[in-house]
């Protein structure tokens, strides 16, 4: 018999048998086409589970799934303290934690505009670490190397900046197939487009991810609880998602409908989660089902070249979090006071969710204050557009867009083995929608569809 403990947010999927037939989990593939990632303990086989977190599970010599015991449950029990002594309270882990994770090992530290891999930069400065740190943008998106360069300038941290070419993803999709396993969909882990870089930049990487939910309201404070469910599906359900589910389901010809499965799952999912606060419920749902099966599958790229640690990930941290008021966790106001009062400097440097604002006056996002910035780069892009420069947002438009990426994105969606088991005519369906309908709503299910092409040329 052997036991495996899983974190309260696994850093890997770990998996096991139970019994029963050796068969496509139809049911469980139609959410994951809608969503991005399996729900739950689901995976693409009925006989395999993917190990719950927070649990303890015994498995027998063959490998089969004994029992599973849950050994914590995601609760509310705020503490009566003053903000003041919250902040105190997260300094002090968070700084314990990093130390504990880096020791004195060179760190990579990846760098945006935004405020987790800036509380980061933070304390790593001020632990005294040899950081090599680097960013990215998109071939005709907006210049996040520019901000992620001050905050490296400001720490004194070496820095490397890169763009995400067009059309790389074609050049690495069989090798980020079997990293990831098809366990999500090719357009989003920009870093697999410099995955042969990291080797050399250091020991370990230290990562921010998880920080703007754990430390942001879950949701707004005016929903009910008997709303939860269709505010969890909205967060869920990918634009065109839904209708690539259905007509999975429809083809596969499956019992009742999507819709009602997809209600029943998550309602039953909600009721399991013992919390009356609704941004409480809604973070420890995505901390329960969203961290470990969408956002640690992509960090499979990174664990491909180094170890990573994730400070917000560390069981201490989900527990302290429990613990803090609702309204210190709301619009970030933890990690804001951190970063101000440990580096002013870096609060000063703009924070691109509310660029041109920085943490001292992003309260000033907002008409008529940001009206200038707004009309400023509006007629850039209308600038850029007359000269047929493309503003690119999207992962997906590097890789999708243009003949040389459709070339190579029908050789994988018109082939032999997804037509197996997915019909032509849907797939032919829901590119021609791509192609002369809404390239922004149908870019997910085209996504979704190059996903299942791989894992079935894969898997037979």
């Amino acid at each position: 018999m052997r036991k495996i403990k899983t974190p309260i947010i696994p850093i890997q999927p770990t998996f096991a048998k139970v019994k029963g037939d050796h068969e496509l989990n139809k049911e469980a593939i139609c959410i994951f086409a809608a969503t991005g990632f399996f729900l739950d303990r689901d995976t693409y086989w009925k006989d395999v589970v993917a190990l719950p977190p927070a649990s303890i599970n015994q498995l027998d010599a063959d490998g089969f799934l004994v029992k599973c015991t849950p050994w914590f449950q995601w609760h509310y029990t705020p503490r009566t303290i003053s903000f003041n002594e919250a902040l105190q309270e997260f300094t002090t882990l968070f700084e314990t934690i990093v130390e504990e994770q880096i020791g004195n090992k060179k760190t990579i530290l990846p760098l945006s505009g935004g405020l987790d891999s800036r509380s980061q930069a933070v304390v790593l400065k001020k632990l005294g670490k040899e950081v090599s740190s680097y960013s990215y943008d998109f071939d005709g998106g907006y210049p996040e190397t520019q901000l992620a360069q001050k905050i490296a300038t400001a720490c004194d941290f070496d820095f490397k900046p890169f763009q995400i070419e067009k059309g790389y993803v074609w050049n690495v999709i069989e090798e980020l197939a079997k990293i990831n396993q098809c366990n999500s969909d090719f357009t989003h882990p920009r870093q697999m487009a410099i995955i042969d870089k990291f080797e050399a930049m250091g020991d370990v990487f230290s990562l921010g991810h998880w920080g703007d939910v754990l430390f942001d309201s879950g949701t707004d404070k005016t929903v009910s609880e008997n709303q939860l469910t269709e505010i969890i599906l909205k967060k869920l359900i990918k634009k065109g998602g839904m209708e690539l589910g259905n007509a999975l389901w429809h083809q596969w010809k499956l019992e009742g409908t999507f819709e009602h499965y997809l209600h029943k799952r998550i309602n039953t999912l909600l009721d399991t989660i013992k919390i009356k606060n609704v941004s409480a419920k809604v973070r420890a749902f995505k901390s329960l089902y969203w961290a470990p099966r969408w956002t640690s599958v992509n960090l499979s790229v990174f664990i491909e070249k180094r170890p990573v640690t994730l400070p917000y990930y560390d069981d201490r941290m989900c527990e302290f979090i429990c613990t803090i008021p609702e309204e210190f966790l709301a619009d970030r106001k933890l990690q804001i006071a951190y970063i101000k009062a440990q580096s002013p400097k870096l609060a000063k440097i703009t924070w691109q969710d509310h660029r041109p604002f920085n943490l001292y006056n992003y309260g000033k996002n907002r008409i008529p204050y940001n009206l200038p910035y707004r009309i400023i780069k509006k007629a850039q892009r209308e600038s850029n557009a007359l000269v047929g420069k493309k503003y690119i947002q999207r992962n997906w438009e590097l890789q999708f867009l243009g003949k040389e990426n459709a070339t190579q994105l029908e050789s994988y969606l018109f082939s032999n083995p997804l037509k197996e088991w997915v019909s032509e005519e849907v797939i032919q369906a829901f590119y021609n929608a791509f192609k002369e309908k809404d390239a922004v709503t149908y870019s997910h299910p085209v996504s979704m569809l190059l996903t299942l092409a791989l894992w079935k040329k894969n898997n037979g």
